[in-house]
């Protein structure tokens, strides 16, 4: 870009976000089944498709209603005008189907239950049209088909029986005129006797009849992913080459191909020889969006490694590191827990990374590895309150980010379930917050019959974490925001300004 465009370069306006459609909303005082909660949130790379996984296992897609209107050569001019400004302005979704992904088991090995909560949902390309989704909870990864078949639809008709008399068998239309049947010592012919019989049983039957055909749709497993980690999974990504993908845990990521699910091979291992050398662990892993040989993935550090697979088998020796200078100086017991990376996403073309961290959203040039291009602000009223954080598990929290198809704005949650969207170069770094609410002026309710199952780190890293700090406890416990009603997931929709999240067990989606 030359310097006189650049001068004349103006950032577009702040988006203006209205509030869309909800699913799943739960009514003041209702209670709110743990198995309900959402853990996962994906578009499908054309955005037409939503999958969204809960904690009790299931994956529930959605798809956008603009394939399904009566066809064009039956609406009139003014018909096809008002349909084509709705298809401009946002999309709509519907409910298409669901299906139980995951069930709870028993590791009998090593005395352990595994939950059927969904990790993590991920759509794969393909060049056929056909629908395939990764999803995966902490140990088994599967690959489901969704497809549509058509089913038959029948009603039933009254239940009636007919007297046939030999005239109205052997009549003008029947198989055999009466001049011709065979004599038989009892009148009939063997084969007429069978045919008479069946003719009677069938005419006391209930008889159906097609009334019409829709289609249904189904998924199916495909392939199952299993025996491959120790630690639970935290992230799962689809390779840009549509046939590999990677999974991984807090030591180690693992490179699978679709096809094959009986073997997979170890790229990145950073098990010390000695678990009491545990320095950090791995949070999350993506591939490069272009470049099938680049992966990026962030530690419980705050640091954020750059990997191509040509270099070497094992991949972690040969990384770049991003890491943010201004965290270089003096530390506390806290640093690591709010500087632990729970989210990252590359942008479009791949020149970008978003971050997510307790305390902030961060933005890196992949060119830029010492400092980050912006740095977005989300807690930092919580900043007096990290004890108190701790001591009750909130500051384990782990809050998605995405970004938008442009790559000029990004979003993440908070709690309030307070939805935070921010643009590059347009306005202020406070950017807009969201009440993700039906109608924002109504401060969610939800009440859960249990405490939810934690979102954040692994029982190895939290672990790790709290030797010698069980019962250390500020003063104060009160706070600005409502600690228990937060937005952890979330999901941009690749190619227009349409933003899902969840909280609790609603999904709700906003436009601009």
């Amino acid at each position: 870009m030359s310097s006189s465009s650049r001068d004349s370069f103006t950032p577009p306006p702040p988006l203006d976000w209205k509030f869309s459609q909800v699913f799943g909303e739960t009514t003041p005082g209702e209670d709110l089944q743990d198995v309900d909660v959402v853990s996962s949130i994906g578009f499908e790379k054309s955005g037409d498709y939503l999958a969204v996984g809960d904690r009790g296992g299931r994956v529930v897609i959605f798809q956008a209603k603009h394939g399904k209107h009566t066809p064009n050569s039956f609406l009139n001019r003014n018909e096809l005008e008002r349909l084509d400004s709705a298809f401009t302005a946002h999309p709509e979704y519907q409910y298409k189907t669901e299906f139980q992904s995951h069930e709870p088991e028993f590791d009998y090995l090593k005395s352990m239950e595994i939950e059927e909560k969904i990790n993590r949902v991920r759509w794969c390309s393909t060049s056929n049209g056909s629908l395939f989704i990764l999803s995966t909870n902490d140990m088994t990864i599967k690959l489901w088909k969704v497809r549509e078949k058509k089913v038959k639809k029948v009603r039933e008709m009254e239940h009636h029986s007919v007297v046939c008399s030999e005239n109205d068998l052997l009549g003008e239309g029947s198989f055999m005129s009466e001049l011709d049947k065979p004599p038989t010592t009892n009148g009939y012919n063997v084969d007429w006797a069978e045919k008479i019989a069946k003719d009677t049983l069938s005419s006391q039957e209930v008889q159906t009849k097609i009334t019409h055909t829709e289609e249904a749709t189904r998924a199916n497993c495909r392939k199952v992913y299993a025996h491959a980690h120790d630690f639970n999974i935290n992230s799962i990504s689809n390779n840009s080459d549509g046939e590999t993908f990677i999974s991984s845990d807090d030591l180690r990521i693992n490179l699978w191909n679709l096809e094959i699910s009986d073997q997979c091979f170890n790229i990145i291992d950073t098990k010390p020889s000695n678990m009491e050398d545990l320095t950090e662990v791995i949070t999350v892993a993506e591939f490069h969006p272009i470049h099938c040989n680049l992966l990026a993935y962030s530690s419980s550090r705050g640091f954020t490694r750059l990997v191509d697979m040509r270099q070497s088998a094992i991949c972690d020796h040969s990384a770049r590191i991003l890491q943010d200078a201004e965290c270089r100086g003096s530390k506390s017991f806290y640093t690591e827990l709010i500087a632990s990376i729970s989210d990252m996403k590359f942008t479009y073309d791949g020149q970008h990374i978003l971050t997510r961290d307790y305390m902030n959203l961060k933005l890196w040039d992949m060119r830029m590895d010492s400092s980050p291009v912006v740095v977005f602000k989300i807690h930092e009223h919580l900043r007096h309150k990290f004890s108190d954080l701790y001591n009750d598990d909130s500051i384990f929290d782990r809050f998605d980010c995405c970004i938008s198809g442009d790559g000029l704005h990004f979003a993440t949650g908070s709690y309030s379930n307070n939805l935070r969207i921010f643009s590059h170069g347009v306005g202020n770094e406070e950017g807009i917050t969201i009440e993700a609410s039906k109608n924002p002026n109504r401060r969610s309710t939800l009440h859960s019959t249990s405490r939810p199952r934690r979102s954040s780190l692994s029982n190895m890293a939290r672990g790790f974490y709290r030797q010698g700090h069980e019962n250390y406890r500020s003063g104060s416990n009160e706070f600005s925001c409502n600690l228990s009603s937060k937005l952890l997931h979330l999901a941009w929709h690749p190619t227009t300004n349409f933003i899902a999240c969840a909280s609790g067990n609603s999904l709700l989606m906003y436009h601009a």
